[in-house]
């Protein structure tokens, strides 16, 4: 499990992005929308109507049907506990619910996200001390949760590109990879809400960013928002005609991140039709294709979850040529939920042997980012030897 750890407890990380600079900014009310993407500067921003502060009350977990579709009512319970007891508190009792309330495994992530936000306002809005609370539970949405409120205040394209620029500046330069993946990939979260869904907006903030890494970091959670958007608002940037669309459409920069998101969006519209799914990735731009499928087996994995079976029956939806990526997709998402290697070395091991190579590849590329490239042999070492170089990414697979 990753956590977070003292050094940056009393650091305030909104402060130092905004501080001096909001008192200065009007503050934008919440109006629905969103605006003309190609805004200058200093124009002001439409937030998205739920952006924005958490807000606690009274409603605790035995007002909510953990059985049934409650979800809302769960998101903000468990927002509750975590206001009252801490993030850690909450994130533990997400975990176990998890095991038995079918409503809270299916809605964690989105759940989860809800006790990072409520977590930042314990704190009074200190990003670094709240994000000491999290953990990797469910996709590590916790720290997404953060991001998406750290932004709340920053009304134009100035306030916010000085966030993007500064507010993981630490983290990036002192953390793992891994680690330094959560707090950009919650920034493309973040500017999407903050600018009301506007997904070129949000591209050309990533931009900002540094490294050509991190921007592409940044871009995943703007298309994951875009595509299922945490607040239940249905993006501008979709089409019902062309359900790979954005990703045909982006600049070849961002393409990366859209198609390995992109079966979100049509496995939605589809009805969760695996068939139909695979067929159109095979329609993708073919430099994409393999992504499209490493997709389909990140949302396998996210289906099946601890069903084994099921995900491995997915997995074999897609013609044989493409079965490869959608296990590489699908335990890359097992290693990075996991934040370790013990259930998707089990994957692996049941997969095809045809395909196992990728698999234990694919392991490889997560816990690089996890435990750094120095440390990857050893953590590879539980890989049965005949595959560890894969593991170890010194092959191609």
């Amino acid at each position: 499990m990753t956590t977070f750890y003292g050094k940056y407890r009393s650091r305030n990380f909104t402060s130092l992005v905004v501080a001096g600079l909001l008192a200065a900014a009007l503050l934008v009310a919440g109006c629905g929308g969103g605006g003309d993407s190609s805004g200058s500067s200093d124009s002001a921003v439409e937030l998205h109507p739920i952006a924005g502060d958490f807000k606690p009350n009274a409603v605790n977990l035995a007002d909510c049907s953990k059985a049934s579709e409650s979800a809302r009512c769960l998101e903000q319970a468990y927002g509750n506990l975590a206001y009252r007891e801490g993030g850690k508190a909450a994130l533990r009792r997400v975990a176990q619910d998890m095991a038995t309330y079918p409503a809270v495994e299916r809605g964690c992530h989105r759940i989860v996200h809800m006790v990072g936000s409520a977590s930042l306002a314990r704190s009074g809005g200190d990003v670094g001390r709240a994000f000491t609370e999290g953990d990797s539970t469910c996709w590590s949405g916790y720290y997404h949760g953060i991001l998406e409120r750290a932004l709340f205040g920053a009304t134009n394209d100035l306030l916010l590109s000085a966030a993007v620029q500064r507010i993981c500046a630490e983290m990036l330069r002192e953390e793992t990879r891994f680690v330094a993946y959560q707090c950009v990939h919650g920034l493309g979260h973040g500017l999407m809400i903050q600018t009301g869904l506007d997904m070129l907006r949000s591209l050309d903030l990533c931009e900002r960013l540094a490294t050509e890494w991190e921007q592409s970091s940044c871009d995943g959670g703007v298309f994951m928002e875009n595509f299922n958007s945490s607040y239940g608002v249905a993006s501008r940037y979709l089409k019902d005609d062309d359900l790979l669309y954005p990703c045909n459409a982006v600049e070849e920069r961002h393409k990366l991140y859209c198609y390995l998101q992109v079966t979100d969006r049509v496995l939605a519209a589809t009805g969760y039709d695996w068939k139909r799914t695979a067929e159109l990735c095979a329609t993708a731009e073919l430099s994409w294709r393999a992504t499209c499928f490493q997709s389909f087996g990140r949302n396998a994995s996210g289906v099946a979850r601890l069903d084994r079976s099921q995900l491995l029956r997915l997995c074999g939806v897609p013609a044989d040529s493409w079965e490869s990526e959608c296990v590489y997709g699908a335990v890359r998402d097992i290693a990075s939920n996991d934040a370790g290697a013990a259930r998707a070395l089990r994957f692996c091991q049941a997969v095809a042997e045809q395909v196992r190579a990728r698999c234990y590849y694919g392991l490889g590329t997560i816990l690089g980012t996890i435990v750094g490239t120095d440390q990857l042999a050893a953590a590879c070492a539980r890989v049965p030897s005949g595959y560890q170089p894969e593991c170890r990414l010194e092959r191609a697979a």
